[in-house]
């Protein structure tokens, strides 16, 4: 890459801020842990802090249904990470597990069961959908819905989120009180539940994403104005993906779900307190529904799924990177970062980095979670590989 756009002692902040503006920052930024798919499983961080430099460390788990870690300030420092979110529930206490027999259960806050095996148990799985029983509208009304933006909370994220912008140079973000319209509501319902009732009770479906959508405008309608302009970019998520097409139909999703985000979004473009990028989470083979994405105003796409069909990342850049930034992408996590050399990490990277960094655009991240079977010596090769590859 060219070196005609190196800067010189450029903070975390300008270099992700740059990046996003479709620029050539001194390198390609990276992020690390600002999501529940874009962490390191805890037993993955713990086998790799030894060849960091890092010989006794205490590691705990920040998201306890993905297993992820907690990343503190040194580990972030020492991999570069430029990266930070702002806490969902600084200071609250996460869900404690139950054990019920071989497994581990908790239950989140809008009622959905999770499970994970006790013995080699890696994250935890939806288990139990709370609404499998409902069919009607009206029976949405008694549901016992959560206070996402009640003022304890909402003060509390704003206090940390001017701590790190004052503390810290990294770019911050912040995410959603809740996943999207589609894996709500199949997470509420069931999967297949709520499947049919997208095709055969689309009221009922219309009126319980509605009820989230609602729940998000007031989260959203709180916490926006008072981050005071201070976390740029702000998380939204919804899988609509799967390894060689999508789960849901492009009408379905045109019809039914796209105009509540477009409602969404501008509500939020309208409350924060300064400029904000969107970024889109969307596991999956949704090229096909990437111009909608980018129609509704989304402007920051993860995790660029490059295993699945149709995510080729020099044509995604080609076609769609004058509108979007590709945060993700950065190295496959299904194939070559678990089971690869590192010799084949480190051409994967190179060759990603070649496909989406030029003119900016491109936060380095992997495609998704680093689990707990990925070598140290290929999380080594991947650090490596962009420090020598992520120069402009």
């Amino acid at each position: 890459m060219s070196k005609e756009n190196a800067h010189t002692a450029m903070s975390s902040r300008e270099r992700v801020l740059l990046a996003l503006e479709h620029r050539e920052p001194d390198r390609v930024p990276y992020d690390l842990g600002t999501s529940g798919a874009t962490g390191i499983h805890v037993s993955a961080l713990r086998k790799v802090l030894p060849y960091l430099g890092f010989e006794a460390k205490d590691v705990r788990i920040g998201d306890i249904r993905g297993q992820l870690a907690e990343l503190d300030d040194e580990i972030r420092s020492r991999l570069g990470v430029d990266t930070q979110a702002v806490p969902r529930n600084p200071g609250a206490s996460p869900p404690h597990p139950e054990r019920d027999g071989e497994y581990w259960i908790i239950r989140d806050e809008w009622g959905v069961i999770w499970k994970m095996p006790v013995e080699n148990g890696q994250q935890f799985s939806p288990y139990q959908a709370p609404m499998a029983h409902l069919s009607e509208a009206a029976e949405l009304e008694t549901y016992p819905w959560p206070d996402v933006a009640r003022p304890q909370r909402i003060a509390a994220m704003a206090a940390e989120a001017r701590r790190l912008y004052e503390e810290t140079d990294r770019a911050l973000i912040v995410g959603p009180c809740c996943l999207g319209f589609f894996q709500m509501g199949w997470l509420l319902r069931g999967f297949e539940n709520f499947a049919i009732d997208l095709i055969w009770n689309p009221s009922f479906a219309e009126a319980l994403m509605e009820r989230i959508l609602e729940l998000k405008m007031t989260y959203w309608g709180e916490l926006l104005p008072s981050l005071d302009g201070k976390v740029p970019i702000v998380r939204e998520d919804d899988d609509y993906g799967h390894q060689s097409g999508l789960q849901i139909s492009p009408d379905i999703f045109r019809r039914l779900i796209k105009p509540r985000w477009k409602r969404l979004f501008d509500f939020m473009r309208e409350k924060a307190a300064g400029k904000i990028y969107i970024y889109f989470h969307s596991c999956g083979a949704i090229r096909r529904l990437i111009p909608d994405l980018i129609e509704i105003g989304v402007q920051i796409l993860n995790p660029v799924q490059v295993s699945a069909e149709g995510m080729d990342t020099q044509r995604l850049k080609a076609e769609f990177g004058k509108d979007l930034t590709f945060w993700g992408g950065g190295i496959d996590t299904q194939h070559t970062l678990p089971y690869g050399t590192p010799e084949e990490v480190r051409d994967e990277v190179r060759r990603r980095i070649a496909d989406l960094a030029p003119g900016g655009g491109f936060v380095f991240t992997p495609v998704h979670n680093i689990q707990a079977d990925v070598p140290p010596e290929n999380l080594l090769a991947m650090w490596k590989a962009l420090e020598e590859f992520g120069q402009y």
